[in-house]
């Protein structure tokens, strides 16, 4: 019976992610005295352990829907009746769905993978036609944040020279919102007709996405006020709720890293700085994860080209619809379904990808 072999399957992903491991080290680590002396470290631990419980409560209701409903097939079978049959193998397989849905959420239990996060978009060389195209990946994982039911916050904006963005970061807060866009990082390809082009000729874009975590508080990194420069300037958007027009927007480079962050969506130059200081604390941390992990050696080098050679992912609307993952070879034939922030599929693959 199918139901067997999927309950077998269930309990081989908890086995091999260590599920029941780690939700008793954290079960240990809340029954320490001195737990509660730390409040943001103990309530970030308690909200880990959330996950690792609803995926135990998840698998223990599974487990019991599948033993119901392989008696009632068994029953049906007996009985020949083959509408309860074909009703129940469906049951089955919705339920394979919805292991397979917890599976990737067994995959989210690195470090930092439970933490909100920033993503930095940029245009590639081509203009208008890139910035446009920026502009609609920014767009996607909007729409996508608004599905999840998170929040987002526009941190900065470059507008572009005619349409679209040169640059933009934005914070998504939500839970587990680095985990699930951390392999958003890459270079994005688009390939269109272009609707800045009087002769209707086909255009490839390309723009580049970097993800990383918002860390908390409470790490350390040391920034020096020598390794710092800190410019102010006039904010180029187009003002209203998103950003103003004074000089109060700010812009700080890490001088060693060649790291840049900016921020103008508050009216205090003093606030803009803070933003920066915490967003460059994330992207110091996120960088020397990467280079001590060997994720990602090359992260500059890439970032520097932002064209053919990087890419992780292709969307094209002409001359065929396609949007391709160059990682793990999903695909799916609905683009605008995808721009309009349903690219959860493609995460799960990814998260599948780098859990083999």
């Amino acid at each position: 019976m199918k139901s067997k072999k999927l309950i077998k399957e269930y309990r081989s992903i908890f086995e091999k992610n260590k599920i029941y491991k780690i939700l008793e080290n954290y079960n240990k680590t809340i029954l320490e005295a001195d737990f509660w002396q730390d409040k943001i470290k103990s309530q970030k631990i308690i909200k880990e352990k959330k996950l690792y419980d609803d995926l135990i409560n998840s698998y223990e209701k599974t487990k019991k829907s599948l033993n119901d409903l392989e008696e009632l097939n068994q029953i049906a079978i007996e009985e020949k009746n083959e509408l309860v049959i074909d009703e129940t193998l469906q049951s089955i397989k919705n339920l394979k769905n919805f292991v397979k849905k917890n599976e990737v959420k067994c995959f989210l239990s690195n470090e930092h993978d439970s933490l909100s996060c920033y993503i930095e978009i940029h245009a590639g060389a081509g203009g208008t036609e890139s910035q446009d195209w920026a502009e609609m990946l920014r767009r996607m994982y909007l729409k996508w944040t608004s599905n999840k039911n998170f929040k987002s916050q526009l941190i900065s904006e470059h507008k572009g020279d005619e349409a679209g963005i040169k640059s933009s970061t934005i914070k998504i807060d939500g839970e587990y919102a680095f985990g699930w866009l951390k392999t958003e990082s890459g270079i994005h390809r688009l390939v269109r007709i272009s609707p800045f082009d009087s002769g209707a000729r086909r255009h490839t874009s390309f723009a580049s996405v970097w993800v990383f975590p918002v860390i908390d508080e409470n790490i350390d990194v040391e920034i020096l006020d020598k390794d710092l420069r800190i410019d102010t300037y006039r904010s180029s958007g187009a003002g209203g709720q998103h950003v103003n027009t004074t000089d109060s927007a700010v812009r700080v480079t890490h001088i060693p890293t060649k790291i840049v962050v900016q921020c103008q969506n508050e009216r205090s130059q003093h606030k803009n700085k803070e933003t920066c200081l915490k967003i460059l604390k994330a992207r110091l941390y996120d960088f020397e994860i990467k280079k001590r992990d060997k994720e990602n050696k090359n992260l500059e080098s890439e970032k520097s080209e932002i064209g053919w050679g990087h890419q992780i992912r292709s969307y094209v609307l002409h001359p065929y619809r396609l949007v391709k993952d160059n990682r793990t070879n999903f695909e799916s034939t609905n683009p605008d379904k995808i721009l309009n922030g349903e690219i959860d599929e493609f995460l799960e693959s990814s998260l599948y990808e780098i859990n083999k």
